[in-house]
């Protein structure tokens, strides 16, 4: 399976892994599995580091280093597809960064790792949830 992790999936994974559940875990530690991360999580780890909503020992661009380092994964590059698809699909909610990772795996034929109740909800994607 290709699991394209929501954000706070990742940042969880690396920061705070009891939040995950075993199911979560179990495919995050699968050899089987591909994962993918798209630089709008990176982008949105910034943000929330900016805000004060994460709060990391050391500095953000070096822990984004070393968790690149850490946790290798696939990059999913933002495509003129995506952001078309961004736009088409559906949610229940307005979020620019929830739409291009839906679209994302939508697009990509990627299954979304997410604990965002809203996500859950969409349609034409993939969803593999934290709960």
């Amino acid at each position: 399976m290709k699991l394209l992790l929501d954000t706070h999936i990742w940042i969880w994974s690396l920061l705070e892994p009891g939040r995950l559940t075993k199911r979560v875990v179990k495919a995050l530690e699968s050899k089987q599995n591909e994962l993918w991360l798209s630089p709008i999580s990176v982008w949105e780890c910034l943000i929330l580091v900016e805000r004060g909503r994460i709060i990391l020992n050391q500095d953000v661009y070096d822990w984004l280093s070393e968790a690149r380092r850490r946790a290798p994964m696939k990059e999913a590059l933002m495509t003129t597809e995506i952001a078309i698809e961004s736009r088409r699909i559906k949610l229940s909610h307005e979020d620019p960064a929830d739409g291009f990772l839906a679209a994302t795996a939508k697009v990509l034929d990627l299954t979304l790792v997410t604990s965002d109740r809203r996500l859950m909800k969409g349609k034409g994607f993939q969803i593999l949830p934290n709960r």
